[in-house]
């Protein structure tokens, strides 16, 4: 079994800054990419960013420059730094991993999901 367990959201005042982070644990031979998407209500879930197991990393136009994914391949962790929230942030945050396992089978992975409301 692989788990993905997310930490890090809650509530902040716009232009405030807030850190998640996402452990993958388990049967796990190796990660490759891992990412955040989002979905604020009535929305449909979006990516948000991605980054490669070489370190290479992509971003939504909506938060480039604002926010920082990066992992630590040593602690399978990634991590979402955000900051210069804005209102239009507030959503769940899930975390989802391209992860092969120890029997050899890969397969893509969600975390529960954590809330990140960003306050006017």
């Amino acid at each position: 079994q692989v788990q993905l367990v997310e930490s890090g959201g809650g509530l902040v005042q716009a232009g405030g800054s807030l850190r998640l982070s996402c452990a993958a644990s388990g049967s796990i031979f190796s990660i490759n990419e891992m990412g955040w998407h989002r979905q604020a209500p009535g929305k449909q879930r979006e990516l948000v960013a991605v980054i490669t197991s070489g370190g290479s990393a992509n971003y939504a136009d909506s938060v480039k420059g604002r926010f920082t994914i990066s992992r630590d391949n040593a602690k399978n962790t990634v991590y979402l730094q955000m900051n210069s929230l804005k209102p239009e942030d507030t959503a769940v945050y899930y975390c989802n991993a391209k992860i092969t396992n120890t029997a050899r089978s890969l397969s893509g992975y969600w975390g529960q999901g954590t809330q990140v409301t960003v306050s006017s």
